[in-house]
């Protein structure tokens, strides 16, 4: 039987219970009203007469009315005859009643009384039979209301525990079946038996496990292939890759890698690379370089020995996010660690390195024999100039001094890129220093008609420095200020002192520098967009690098039409 016959016969069967007990109910209740209707109808009203009667009887003596009572009610009773023997009896009081006269005697008035009573027991019996057959009904009545009532119970109880189960415990299967298919589970099918109502579902529901599991297996077999794919393209590239998941296991990596770390394929794949670093320096390094690139941190090219011989790599951590399927927020899934092999490039720097050394150093012999048959040539006692050589002889002796600062520049640079640069530090005070770096610009701030003004607070530490490395970046500040400062204007030189650390700074009210280019002007060769003044680009440069040997930072604030502030910060 189907799940509709049931729930069918079911519901039919405790509507019909329900309508017996309700006709049945109905059907006492009538029954009950009609025989105490009965009972007030026919005895009550025969007892409700005769007592009339009997009082009527007791004042015939006393009152001429009494007698017109008493034949009414029994003109009543003689309508209201309704039990056995109860017609004679009224008939033979009727006779007495007619009887009387105006002188009553106690005979007669006891002979009707005895008809009365006879009349009032008549009825009284036939109440107490009356009512007791409405009490032997009713308690039928009861009964049977009583079996029904329990047949309704019975049956709604059995309907209330079998009926959820059979309509949830196909849901339940369906549900269990659902859930196997979202843990992947294909192979899972439902069987619900003759349940006609749910073999349609069933049949969908294999219908769709038997194609997602056709699915599955033909998106392994395309993962596979894609899988292969790749790792024969990483392997094809020449750059070692590594990957990462999120608790740094080894998901993956490349015969490249494999080389130059030194390790084995086997039992590589899937360990933590903490756990192998510990017996590899290499990686324990590129470990390391990854959290340092999660702090910001910058970090120098590795140097590896490759190919039998130094070689250079530059490591590049990307970090791998993704976006679940049905989520919004993207999810950390592991890095990719790079590592670009820059030995070539390294080796064309180092070569433009030592050129621009060999280059610098070799101009300033011929710079210096210029310098100074300059000077030979300004000397009076060889002859006079006259106006037009005098300004040619300053105009060649300002562009010498332009080509051998810059050729000390570069000679700096050299000494930064290669790594040469030493430091001979001593105690200096910062007042020293700002002094040097004013004489020695002096005559350019004289030219430029430029007013500097020197900040400096009574009471400040000293420092231990290389002077003639930090006199160097003093002075080139300040030569840039004049530089780029107009006519008769201001530039402010100081030194203040904050905990362990003192800063020196440069400010002029010139045209300023956009903040875009803050970061920029730091860099090589960097010249900020529509600056009219001349140079190399690599004044500033250098002297970051000077600062930053020292432990010490250089920063700049500046905006347009309010001139710059350099400032350099160096430990006590």
């Amino acid at each position: 039987m189907n799940l509709h016959n049931r729930l069918t016969l079911g519901i039919g069967v405790l509507f019909v219970l329900i309508l017996l007990l309700g006709f049945q109910s109905v059907r006492s209740v009538q029954q009950l009203s009609i025989a105490s209707k009965n009972i007030l109808t026919d005895n009550y009203n025969s007892v409700h007469y005769v007592e009339e009667m009997l009082r009527s009887l007791d004042r015939l003596s006393q009152d001429s009315t009494s007698r017109d009572v008493l034949i009414n009610s029994l003109a009543l009773q003689q309508q209201n005859i309704t039990e056995v023997n109860e017609k004679e009896v009224t008939s033979a009081l009727t006779q007495k009643i007619d009887a009387l006269t105006d002188s009553v005697s106690i005979i007669q008035i006891q002979e009707i009384r005895e008809d009365l009573y006879r009349i009032m027991e008549l009825n009284m019996n036939s109440i107490r039979s009356k009512s007791s057959d409405v009490e032997s009904g009713s308690e039928g009545a009861v009964q049977w209301l009583t079996i029904l009532s329990i047949l309704c119970i019975l049956l709604a109880g059995i309907f209330l525990i079998r009926f959820p189960a059979i309509i949830l415990r196909p849901i339940d299967k369906l549900k269990q079946g659902i859930t196997q298919i979202a843990n992947h589970n294909y192979e899972k099918r439902l069987d619900f038996g003759n349940n006609k109502e749910f073999s349609a579902v069933a049949t969908s529901f294999n219908d769709m496990a038997c194609k997602l599991s056709e699915y599955r297996r033909s998106s392994l077999d395309r993962l596979m292939t894609e899988k292969k794919r790749i790792e024969a393209i990483v392997n094809s590239l020449h750059e070692p890759i590594i990957g990462l998941d999120p608790e740094r296991n080894i998901l993956f990596m490349n015969d490249e890698a494999f080389s130059i770390l030194n390790l084995k394929r086997d039992n590589i794949i899937g360990r933590n690379a903490a756990e192998i670093a510990l017996n590899n320096d290499l990686l324990r390094r590129l470990i390391r370089e990854v959290y340092a690139e999660q702090d910001n941190q910058e970090h120098e090219p590795l140097k590896i020995y490759a190919d039998n011989k130094e070689s250079y790599f530059q490591m590049d951590n990307i970090p791998l996010y993704i976006n679940p399927v049905g989520e919004t927020e993207q999810q950390f899934v592991g890095n990719l660690i790079i590592l670009n092999n820059i030995t070539k490039y390294k080796e064309l720097d180092s070569a433009k390195t030592n050129f621009i050394a060999t280059v610098s150093h070799e101009m300033k012999t011929p710079i210096s024999s210029i310098l100074m048959s300059l000077q030979l040539l300004g000397d009076s006692r060889l002859g006079s100039l006259n106006e037009e050589q005098t300004q040619l002889l300053g105009s060649i002796r300002e562009s010498s001094n332009r080509l051998l600062n810059i050729t000390g520049e570069l000679l700096n640079l050299t000494q930064v890129e290669s790594g040469k640069l030493t430091l001979k530090p001593k105690i200096a005070k910062p007042i020293e220093l700002i002094e040097y770096a004013i004489k020695a610009t002096q005559v350019l701030a004289e030219r430029f008609h430029c007013f500097v003004e020197v900040e400096y607070p009574e009471k400040i530490s000293k420092l231990f420095v290389d002077n003639e490395k930090i006199a160097w970046v003093i002075t080139n500040l300040l030569s840039n200020a004049i530089h780029h400062s107009p006519e008769n204007s201001r530039i402010i030189i100081g030194a203040t002192q904050h905990k362990k650390q003192i800063d020196i700074y440069v400010q002029d009210f010139g045209r300023g520098i956009d903040p875009r280019y803050h970061k920029s002007i730091f860099d090589r060769y960097f010249r900020v967009p529509g600056t009219k003044v001349q140079g190399s680009g690599l004044g500033l440069a250098i002297s970051k690098d000077f600062v930053e040997a020292h432990g010490g930072t250089i920063s700049i604030e500046s905006e347009i039409g309010k001139g710059c502030r350099f400032t350099v910060s160096l430990p006590i």
